[in-house]
């Protein structure tokens, strides 16, 4: 066998370039041959050959295919490799399944425990910050906040020089005492017309009285002249005296209609007095107001944010001091449509914010947008336009803290992940829970 495998190795060797033949003394090499000729020779060359001196030769040597041997068959020995690892490894198939049944278990509780719950990334804190501005101008004279610093209803967040205000406030009350006097002295002409009116009807009384008699004394008198019993002189005197008694009661009673008159225009004088008196005291409140603008005050309790006042800083009227959120927050949590199903207010909520990932903050549902939010944008689309895609949209859901944290900052546009219980009835691992 040997013998063989060594012939064979020998008869597969292969001429690579014809061998350069040289003379024997040194000799140029013999062409006389052609080319292919000895290329012919090179390639069909089968049969070991000696190598003469001076020849060159490159050749490749191919490996001796492996002896064989007669292999044993192949299902004699998957079954003894089979027999052999149920040998080493006899739990591992009972162990296998009862894995196979905890982690089928293990997901099917998941699945039922996760399906009571509605939950989303794309939430955020919400709060109705707004800008602090002075309602009237000035140069600010203290600024005893700073940035991000909490403040209370009330506290000071900036003031404006006051004295132009202080002037002018005591203008506005310097107009209330005048027109307060006018409004006396029109009063103290009202009390001496009634009395004019008093002693003008007095006059009509006293000429009533005078012209009745006059008309007695006449009448006497001209019924004794008529009878011969007294003189025609003392008839026309009486005569005369009644007329003048007539003339003297008119008299009194225009002087008592003009005193009258003059106390309607009185008490037109005190209407006007009074009129001016509350647009006196109207302009005193104004400059009280003023004044009171002078101090920038917070309305609500919450935080000073951007604070861009200072010292020295000339103030106008409306212009923005410092941005203010208030400690009032609540979380926007913009949810799929299709997760609104059982979606209900009051229904509790756990909150994780991602600023502060170790609490869980409790709340409660407090309302659901009646529309999704790309219809309140600016530029709402327009689906009955151009091509269109459905796409899911998401709805803004009010959530109210149930138990806010008082000692972190917790301020708008900040991320939470709220999970919301939409499920009340129990899920099956929380049976389990509650049983174990």
């Amino acid at each position: 066998m040997k013998r063989k495998v060594e012939g064979q190795r020998e008869g597969e060797l292969l001429l690579l370039e014809r061998p350069r033949e040289a003379s024997a003394v040194g000799g140029a090499p013999d062409t006389s041959r052609s080319p292919a000729a000895g290329d012919r020779q090179a390639v069909h060359a089968r049969a070991p050959k000696l190598q003469e001196p001076g020849d060159e030769r490159r050749i490749a040597e191919v490996p001796a295919r492996p002896e064989t041997r007669d292999a044993e068959p192949a299902n004699d020995g998957a079954d003894e490799r089979d027999q052999s690892f149920l040998r080493r490894h006899r739990f591992a198939l009972p162990i296998g399944l009862v894995l196979a049944v905890v982690v089928g278990a293990g997901g099917f509780l998941y699945w039922d425990n996760v399906r009571h719950f509605q939950s989303t990334d794309d939430a955020f804190i919400a709060a109705r910050q707004s800008s602090i501005a002075p309602k009237v101008s000035g140069y600010l004279t203290a600024v005893p906040v700073t940035d991000n610093e909490h403040v209370a209803a009330g506290d000071v967040i900036a003031r404006i020089d006051d004295r132009d205000y202080r002037v002018a406030l005591e203008q506005a009350q310097a107009q209330v005492r005048v027109a307060q006097a006018n409004v006396q002295n029109v009063d103290a002409q009202t009390s001496v017309q009634q009395a004019q009116i008093t002693a003008s009807q007095a006059q009509v009384n006293q000429a009533g009285a005078s012209l009745v008699f006059a008309q007695q004394q006449a009448a006497r008198y001209q019924d004794l002249a008529q009878k011969g019993a007294g003189s025609i002189q003392n008839a026309q005197q009486y005569t005369s005296q009644l007329n003048q008694q007539q003339a003297a009661l008119e008299s009194a009673q225009a002087t008592l209609k003009v005193a009258q008159q003059q106390l309607e225009s009185l008490k037109a004088q005190r209407e006007s007095a009074e009129a001016s008196l509350e647009q006196a005291k109207a302009q005193r409140e104004q400059a009280q107001l003023n004044l009171s603008y002078t101090t920038v005050t917070a309305a609500q309790p919450g935080r000073v944010v951007q604070l861009g006042a200072a010292v020295g800083q000339f103030a106008q009227a409306g212009t923005s001091l410092t941005m203010f959120v208030p400690d009032q927050v609540w979380v926007t949590a913009n949810f799929k449509e299709t997760q609104l199903d059982a979606m209900r207010p009051g229904q509790p909520v756990a909150l994780s914010i991602d600023a502060y990932p170790e609490r869980t903050i409790r709340g409660h549902v407090a309302s659901v947008q009646p529309g999704s939010g790309t219809a309140f944008s600016l530029l709402p689309a327009q689906n009955a336009t151009g091509n269109y895609v459905k796409i899911v949209q998401r709805v803004p859901v009010k959530i109210i803290m149930d138990d806010p944290p008082t000692d972190v900052a917790l301020g708008p546009g900040m991320s939470v992940v709220p999970t919301v219980r939409s499920d009340p009835t129990p899920s099956l691992y929380e049976s389990l829970r509650g049983w174990l």
